[in-house]
C-alpha cells in the first residue's frame, strides 16, 4: 500500500497539507465536509500536488517538511507561481 503527501488549494486560496493512502477517497472526503476541520469551512478543495511515499512514517515526515516550507516554496513544489490569497 502506497502513502501520499498532498497539497490542496482551498476555496479561499489557502493551502492544506496532509497524508493519505487513497488520494481520490481523501479528496472526496474533504469536499464532502468530512475531511480535516481546517478544510470544512473552505470548500471546495482542489488537489494541487501529491507525492508517493514508501510508508506512513515517510509520508508523515514529508508532511512535516512541507508544512514548514513558506507558501512560495509550497507553490513552487506544485509548479504554480501564484494562487490568490482571497479570490
Amino acid at each position: 500500500m502506497s502513502w501520499y503527501c498532498y497539497l490542496l488549494q482551498c476555496a479561499d486560496g489557502t493551502l492544506y497539507c496532509g497524508i493519505t493512502n487513497d488520494i481520490d477517497k481523501r479528496l472526496a472526503a474533504h469536499n464532502a465536509g468530512e475531511g480535516a476541520k481546517y478544510t470544512r469551512s473552505r470548500l471546495p478543495a482542489k488537489l494541487l500536488y501529491s507525492e508517493a511515499c514508501a510508508d506512513r512514517s515517510v509520508a508523515s515526515k514529508r508532511e512535516r517538511e512541507v508544512k514548514a516550507l513558506p507558501r512560495t516554496a509550497k507553490l513552487a513544489l506544485c509548479g504554480v507561481t501564484q494562487v490568490p490569497e482571497n479570490p
